[in-house]
């Protein structure tokens, strides 16, 4: 049973206007707690941010940008994923200017993709950094469209602008991040997503899959679009859970990682990823692997994205139930970016 002191802060988290309400209550409430923890090649821990050190972090940034910057300004993100990305983002929130999260170019054939967002939102800063900043500046220098946009690095900045900070009064109708979709069809197109349609997706995801304060996140999900930005990564902010962080590499590349993370965890954990996900575990993971692990405290095993087949549901079990993990785990659900997600 949750105590006084947590309900009223759940209360008061429902009653938010924007996510920066949110994060200054949660910092208020969980203080020096983990809130993310990176782990290096899929295994080792090699940063953390406390509840206090990204709200520090996040007002540094927004007091940066408040000198760079007016209102309502769109601001393209390019890091790799990882700690200094979600500071970006939340940065972004607490400058008052439109986050667009982007997936990093690795080559000159993404530049169309880059090309089409820059144009449509009109962005005129892009934050990265420093270690992707000199390719992507050269790779973004001579491209019509992309040569005018200005550069700021934020893991090389000094925490004391964070001062300078001015309070923004986000309400939930302002926008707070624009969700581009993939393309993959024509061109890009932004979905608009308000303070306030992201904490009523928030409470609504917290709802249903009955999360509680004890839970542990595991996300290895991309955290440029829905289900690794909104369900990865600020779910377990709205609800204050530690999240263990990993790339998308990290997972295709050994994807006993990701299972071996939730192993590792000593309480109840959420964690999913599109159907595929599962299909590679159940292909890639050996035996002497599995004799490893210790799945019976996966709680909420969430597959969405793309088609779910059953098949895939009962392969996963039948591989997987000698580590302790339950069919009732499995956890089928549908995402829409137009829709914010869950």
């Amino acid at each position: 049973m949750k105590s006084d002191s947590n309900n009223g802060l759940d209360e008061n988290i429902k009653n938010c206007n924007s996510l920066l309400e949110m994060l200054q209550l949660q910092m208020q409430a969980k203080g020096d707690q983990a809130v993310y923890t990176f782990l290096k090649d899929g295994e080792v821990p090699s940063g953390s941010l406390t509840f206090i050190e990204l709200e520090q972090k996040a007002r540094a940034i927004g007091a940066y940008l408040q000198a760079q910057s007016t209102p309502g300004d769109r601001v393209l993100l390019l890091y790799s994923p990882g700690l200094e990305y979600i500071s970006a983002f939340l940065g972004c929130l607490y400058a008052g200017v439109i986050a667009i999260p982007a997936y990093p170019p690795r080559n000159k054939r993404h530049l169309p993709r880059f090309q089409a967002i820059v144009a449509d939102a009109q962005s005129t800063i892009a934050m990265t950094s420093t270690d992707l900043i000199k390719t992507t500046e050269r790779m973004f220098k001579n491209a019509p469209g992309l040569e005018m946009l200005r550069w700021v690095t934020t893991d090389d900045l000094d925490m004391n602008v964070a001062r300078d900070w001015k309070t923004v009064d986000a309400q939930r109708s302002d926008i707070a991040f624009l969700q581009y979709t993939s393309g993959s069809t024509g061109s890009p197109k932004g979905v608009m997503v308000t303070h306030g349609n992201l904490l009523h997706n928030e409470s609504l995801i917290k709802r249903y899959f009955n999360i509680t304060e004890d839970y542990t996140f595991v996300s290895w999900l991309p955290p440029y679009h829905d289900m690794g930005l909104i369900g990865g990564l600020l779910q377990p902010l709205y609800t204050g859970l530690h999240t263990l962080m990993m790339t998308p590499f990290a997972f295709l590349q050994s994807p006993y990682r990701w299972l071996k993370a939730i192993s590792d965890v000593q309480g109840p954990v959420m964690t999913g990823g599109p159907n595929f996900a599962y299909e590679i575990c159940v292909s890639k993971v050996t035996e002497e692997q599995k004799a490893t692990l210790d799945l019976s405290r996966w709680s909420v095993a969430s597959n969405g994205a793309e088609p779910i087949n059953l098949e895939t549901l009962n392969r996963f079990y039948e591989a997987f139930k000698s580590t302790g993990y339950k069919a009732q785990a499995s956890f089928p659900c549908y995402g829409l970016a137009e829709g914010t997600l869950f």
